[in-house]
C-alpha cells in the first residue's frame, strides 16, 4: 500500500498521458522505488538461433547512463533450448520466446519523479482500454488429472531420478486489461520485490514476483530462493510462520534442496570458496502468503560472460525442481501446454554487463485476448496431492481478483 501511494496521487501530467496512450513501456519496482521505460529505440525479438549472439554483445560496451541497458525477458522454452534440454510437441500460443528493448527514457517515481531522457519531444497516442471479461477462468485441468502426474512424479522421487518437481496448472479466460490499471491495483494490495509490466502493441504482463534469481555487479553475485508457502490468516504473524516452516518436515525438506541446488549453480561460476549462504530461512510476507526465503552470495570466476551465467542459473531451480537437469526432463515429457513467460525471467542486462533477473511467477500473460496465470507447487516424497492442488489456486487467487 505505501508503494502505491507514493505514485498513484501524484499528479504528472507526462505521466498520465503515458498511462492513457497506446505506446510501450515497462514499469518495474527498484526497491522502494519505480522505473519506467519507454520510447524503446530497438526492440530484438530472442530466438533459438540469436539470444547467444545477443547475450555475448555486451562484453565490450560501456554503461554511461540510466538508458544504457536492455530490458525484457526470457521465455521457459528459449531456456530450456539453451541448457540443450529437449522439449516435447506442445500445444503452443505461438507467443514470443523473449523480448528486450532499448529504452531511449527512463523515469524514476520515488518522492519525486525524475525523467532522463533522449528524446526532445514526445508524443502520444491516446487510446484507453478498459477492462473487459469477456469468459470466465477456467482451469486447465482437474483434481483427477492432476493427482494422476502427481501419483508418476511422486513414483519418480520414490525411485530416485528426482527428489522434488513442480507441478504447472493454468488458469485463462477471454479477456480485454488495461495493464497500468491492473498493475497499479495488484501494487495496491501485494507488492512483491520483482514486480513489473509490460505494455506493448499486441500484449502484455502484469506480474508480482518476489524471487530475484540473478542479480550480478562486477564480479559479485547473488540469489534469493524462495522455497515454502503459508496462506495467511487473521492469527498468523511472521514469527508464527517461521515457527511453522521450520517445524514442518515437507517445506523443510524443498527449502533445503533448492538452496542446496542454488549453492551448486553457484559454485559452477563462482570462485571456490566464494558461495556463502548469509540469510538462511527468513520470512517474507505478501498479502495473501508468507514464503520461507534464504539469501547466497557468490565472487564470479574470471573469464565468466554472461551468457554462462544464464545457462547456469536459469531456469530457476526454485521453480523447477531439485535435480534441475533430469527434473527438466521430466517435466517436458509430461507437460501439454507451453510455459510461456512463467518460469522464464524478466530482468535488464547493462552495458557493462551487469544484471538483474527475477523468476516470472505470479503473473498474468495477455496475448491475442487471452489471460493466462501459471503457478506450480511443489512435490516431495511426503507431499499431499490435495494440499498442492489447493496451494496452486491460493497462489493464483491475488492475481484472479484483479478481474473482479
Amino acid at each position: 500500500m505505501k508503494d502505491y501511494k507514493k505514485h498513484k496521487p501524484k499528479f504528472s501530467p507526462y505521466l498520465e498521458n503515458l498511462y492513457q496512450s497506446d505506446k510501450p513501456m515497462i514499469i518495474y519496482k527498484f526497491g522502494n522505488k519505480y522505473k519506467i521505460f519507454t520510447d524503446f529505440s530497438k526492440k530484438i525479438i530472442l530466438n533459438n538461433a540469436n539470444i547467444e549472439r545477443f547475450l555475448n554483445s555486451f562484453s565490450n560496451k560501456r554503461y554511461l547512463k540510466e538508458q544504457d541497458l536492455y530490458i525484457g525477458f526470457f521465455g521457459y522454452e528459449i531456456l530450456c533450448n539453451l541448457s540443450n534440454i529437449k522439449l516435447r510437441d506442445q500445444k503452443k500460443t505461438n507467443f514470443y520466446k523473449g523480448v528486450f528493448y532499448k529504452p531511449e527514457t527512463v523515469i524514476t517515481i520515488s518522492n519525486k519523479i525524475k525523467i532522463a531522457s533522449n528524446v526532445k519531444k514526445n508524443k502520444f497516442n491516446y487510446k484507453f482500454n478498459p477492462t473487459k471479461i469477456l469468459s470466465p477462468f477456467k482451469i486447465n485441468t482437474d483434481f483427477n488429472k492432476y493427482k494422476k502426474i502427481f501419483n508418476l512424479f511422486s513414483k519418480k522421487i520414490k525411485e530416485g531420478e528426482t527428489y522434488q518437481i513442480k507441478i504447472c496448472t493454468k488458469y485463462k479466460n477471454n479477456s480485454v486489461i488495461n495493464p497500468v490499471n491492473f498493475f497499479w491495483k495488484l501494487m495496491k494490495t501485494n507488492s512483491s520485490p520483482e514486480s513489473f509490466m509490460i505494455r506493448d502493441k499486441d500484449y502484455s504482463i502484469v506480474s508480482c514476483s518476489p524471487e530475484t534469481l540473478i542479480e550480478k555487479k562486477g564480479l559479485k553475485l547473488k540469489t534469493k530462493p524462495i522455497a515454502g508457502t503459508l496462506k495467511k490468516n487473521s492469527k498468523l504473524n511472521k514469527l508464527k510462520a517461521l515457527n511453522f516452516f521450520k517445524n514442518n518436515n515437507k517445506e523443510t525438506k524443498e527449502h533445503n534442496m533448492i538452496v542446496d541446488m542454488e549453492r551448486n549453480d553457484l559454485s559452477r561460476i563462482c570462485k571456490p570458496g566464494s558461495v556463502k549462504l548469509f540469510k538462511q530461512k527468513t520470512v517474507e510476507e505478501y498479502k495473501d502468503l508468507f514464503h520461507y526465503v534464504s539469501l547466497i552470495k557468490g565472487r564470479l570466476k574470471k573469464n565468466v560472460q554472461n551468457i554462462d551465467i544464464i545457462k547456469a542459473m536459469m531456469p530457476g531451480g526454485s521453480v523447477i525442481g531439485c535435480p534441475k537437469i533430469s527434473t527438466l526432463r521430466l517435466l517436458n515429457k509430461q507437460e501439454k501446454e507451453d510455459r510461456n513467460i512463467y518460469t522464464g525471467s524478466f530482468g535488464y542486462i547493462k552495458f557493462n554487463g551487469d544484471m538483474r533477473f527475477n523468476i516470472i511467477i505470479r503473473s498474468i500473460l495477455n496475448f491475442k485476448n487471452i489471460s493466462e496465470i501459471s503457478v506450480a507447487s511443489g512435490v516431495v516424497i511426503d507431499s499431499n496431492a490435495q494440499h498442492e492442488f489447493n496451494e496452486n489456486y491460493i497462489k493464483a487467487k491475488a492475481l484472479i481478483d484483479l478481474f473482479k
